[in-house]
């Protein structure tokens, strides 16, 4: 069965760094592009970052351009999300997943950025 761990996640001030993990298994990772999700207070969730299978491309929500970095290593099936000079807007519950996703999702790991 597919099994999705997100971790890392707190409260933190603005303007400070949060490494999110997530980890993965019941499938075939190295296949897979992978996706951090988020999802604010009364808001849609959305995509924040995006991996290709074997790491060599990268895409962003342009409200975390330039902030975050998404990394995968595939060895060990985990995909991560470096969050840097966070903004209370990025407070959220974060959920990682594949492409397509898979179900159930996992429980996602809460930020929380104060101002």
């Amino acid at each position: 069965q597919v099994q999705l761990v997100e971790s890392g996640g707190g409260l933190v001030q603005a303007g400070g760094s949060l490494r999110l993990s997530c980890a993965a298994s019941g499938f075939t990772f190295s296949s897979y592009d992978m996706i951090w999700y988020r999802r604010a207070p009364r808001k849609e969730r959305e995509l924040v970052a995006a991996i290709t299978s074997a790491g060599h491309m990268s895409n962003y929500a342009e409200s975390v351009k330039g902030r975050f970095t998404i990394s995968r290593d595939n060895a060990k099936n985990m995909v991560y999300l470096q969050m840097n000079s966070l903004k209370p807007e990025d407070t959220a519950l974060y959920y990682c997943n594949a492409l397509p996703s898979f179900s159930p999702w996992g429980q996602g790991t809460q930020v929380t950025v104060s101002s």
